[in-house]
């Protein structure tokens, strides 16, 4: 007869749950992959609040709620996650907010900037035509490709009803369809 000691029985745990986490990771490696997909990604974690302070200004990052050191290292660890899998983007777009852009560049080393992404916080009359902007720019991704686009919770909820952590993303197909999210880690 076999006895699984309480120790025995937590490394099995431990090796099942990371299996799970293993397989869940190519699965969205796979899904990416195949292409016709956007990786539509939260910016990484901000210091704290919500929306930026009084007065911002897009083009003076100071001015702005910008990304934490755990945000830098989140972001860093996205791209290298994307370069452990050999997942190359054709294209980086970008919120003109500097927690998206420092998210893309972190990650990637580059982005664009599309206004579709930039944050519609406070402004829902802004969001009007967005949905089928993006939707529009989605179709004309191929097969065998994606793209990354980096913006603001805000953004992704309205495109996709879904809600997302900081730092995390979800996987977006063809008529705007949630195929899949990841936090890279």
């Amino acid at each position: 007869m076999t006895y699984i000691t309480r120790r025995s029985f937590s490394v099995l745990a431990f090796a099942l749950a990371s299996a799970r986490a293993l397989s869940a990771d190519d699965a969205v490696a796979a899904q990416i992959r195949a292409g016709g997909c956007v990786v539509l990604w939260r910016h990484a974690q901000t210091t704290p609040g919500v929306g930026d302070p009084p007065g911002f200004r897009l083009g003076v990052c100071s001015s702005q709620r910008n990304l934490s050191m755990e945000g830098r290292t989140q972001a860093s660890a996205a791209g290298e996650w994307f370069k452990a899998r050999a997942l190359k983007p054709t294209a980086v777009r970008s919120s003109a907010w500097c927690r998206c852009r420092d998210t893309a560049d972190l990650a990637f080393g580059t982005h664009v900037h599309w206004a579709p992404l930039d944050s519609t916080f406070g402004r829902s009359a802004d969001a009007g035509g967005r949905r089928q902007v993006l939707l529009d720019a989605l179709t004309r991704i191929p097969a065998g490709a994606f793209e990354v686009w980096v913006t603001h919770q805000v953004n992704i909820g309205a495109f996709t009803g879904e809600s997302v952590a900081m730092g995390e993303a979800v996987i977006v197909g063809p008529e705007g369809r949630v195929l899949g999210r990841s936090d890279f880690g």
